[in-house]
């Protein structure tokens, strides 16, 4: 049985050097040394990538943004998520009004933004 060597990633140069490997081991047999060797490197990989270029979530009103320009929509469609006037969207969009829980409900489920990004505080304007 041949043994699977994998050095720790410690830095940048480890990481270039583990995801060449990984790009040249990632289509292994199951059962096969290269396919351990792929498991590790890729656990690695990502936990060397977690605790060194993090991904945070996006701003609540920008990831609202996001989605109604995915989906087309204009501040009036989100009138009928949000409730209350048009003037209420745009002072949720021009950040003058936070979202209460109930806004997070619906968002959250409507336009499938997760609610861990809209309980984020928002950064209200002044």
């Amino acid at each position: 049985m041949n043994e699977v060597r994998v050095l720790p990633i410690r830095d940048d140069q480890g990481l270039s050097v583990a995801l060449k490997r990984f790009e040249a081991i990632m289509f292994a047999e199951a059962g096969t040394s290269e396919f351990d060797e792929m498991e590790v490197l890729g656990a690695q990989i990502r936990e060397y990538e977690s605790r060194h270029s993090p991904i945070f979530p996006p701003e609540p009103i920008e990831a609202i943004k996001e989605a109604m320009l995915q989906r087309g929509m204009k501040p009036n469609d989100l009138q009928k998520l949000i409730g209350g006037g048009t003037g209420r969207v745009y002072e949720i969009l021009n950040r003058k009004r936070p979202l209460t829980l109930a806004m997070i409900r619906k968002l959250s489920a409507e336009l499938r933004i997760p609610a861990e990004v809209l309980i984020q505080p928002i950064r209200l304007a002044s």
